[in-house]
């Protein structure tokens, strides 16, 4: 939960990295959060909960996909890749689960340096 309001936190800042385990974590209570939202909306029959959430963390999914992919060492212009579907997407999955560069680059610190949350 607190990578989940470390993200949102971090709303829009698009600078510095992440770990894999930040944005695994967000995206896991992304879907989670979805799928109770997708219920409650058609129990209710209207889809105003899950559009107005997806609108919420549009930017947040943005900001730490950007700098998950700055800690591999990649530009987050990358991010792009997604416009392109099945192969853009499978690019980014694979970005997004390989380790990220140890110590210093040109985006950052090391995330894996500074405390964890546990």
């Amino acid at each position: 939960m607190n990578y989940y309001l470390d993200v949102l936190k971090k709303y829009v800042v698009f600078s510095g990295r992440a770990r894999r385990q930040e944005f695994w974590m967000f995206a896991l209570f992304n879907i989670i959060v979805s799928i109770v939202l997708m219920i409650v909306d058609s129990f209710i029959g209207a889809q105003i909960f899950g559009t107005v959430y997806a609108l919420a963390v549009l930017l947040p999914s943005l900001a730490v996909g950007v700098r998950r992919l700055h800690d591999t060492g990649r530009s987050g212009w990358w991010i792009l890749l997604g416009l392109f579907l099945l192969i853009g997407w499978v690019v980014l999955v694979v970005f997004y689960c390989i380790e990220g560069e140890k110590g210093d680059n040109k985006y950052g610190s090391d995330p894996k340096l500074a405390p964890s949350h546990v």
